[in-house]
């Protein structure tokens, strides 16, 4: 009963600290996602344009949720959730968004993205079902999901010249 109760304590107090938590849902890999940790859960909120993907993750099925130590990066604690999608507009949604709001950063319709969310995204919860403390060997490394946001075009041939350029003018003034 003890070990329970410690393992649910580090759960919560792992990932209310970390900025971001690694998921793995159905057949996919895991990726980092950004969250709120609210009355003995975790919430994702996703799934619509210009917000974090949530494949994988559907109202019924089970996660698998990797939280790291927000100084060093190394895995402090892994759980499996139970996955619950939140309707819009009750008291949990709103409690929940309430505090995701701060959180989301670079939002591009500031006051009026809570509006959006309800109308696009999914307001996704993860309730720890069951507690892992120890960690699989190896590195676990994976390639990268694939995104439209990265790039991989060579360094323009001017910019090395010009860096130099700056150097210089800093040193002589």
């Amino acid at each position: 009963m003890t070990s329970a109760l410690l393992d649910q304590a580090l759960v919560e107090e792992a990932t209310k600290k970390s900025g971001l938590i690694w998921v793995r849902g159905t057949e996919t890999a895991d990726r980092p996602l950004w969250h709120a940790w609210h009355e003995g859960a975790a919430y994702v909120l996703g799934g619509g344009p210009g917000e974090q993907p949530l494949e994988g993750l559907a109202d019924g099925g089970t996660a698998e949720v990797t939280v790291r130590s927000k100084d060093k990066g190394g895995r402090l604690v892994a759980w499996t959730a139970s996955v619950s999608e939140v309707a819009p507009g009750s008291e949990l949604w709103d409690a929940v968004v309430a505090e995701l709001k701060g959180k989301r950063l670079n939002a591009p319709d500031g006051e009026a993205m809570t509006g959006r969310w309800a109308r696009e995204c999914r307001l996704l919860r993860l309730a720890p079902l069951q507690t892992r403390t120890e960690m699989p060997e190896g590195s676990l490394a994976a390639r990268p999901v694939e995104t439209p946001a990265t790039t991989r075009h060579p360094v323009p041939a001017a910019l090395p010249r010009l860096l130099l350029k700056r150097k210089r003018k800093g040193k002589r003034g």
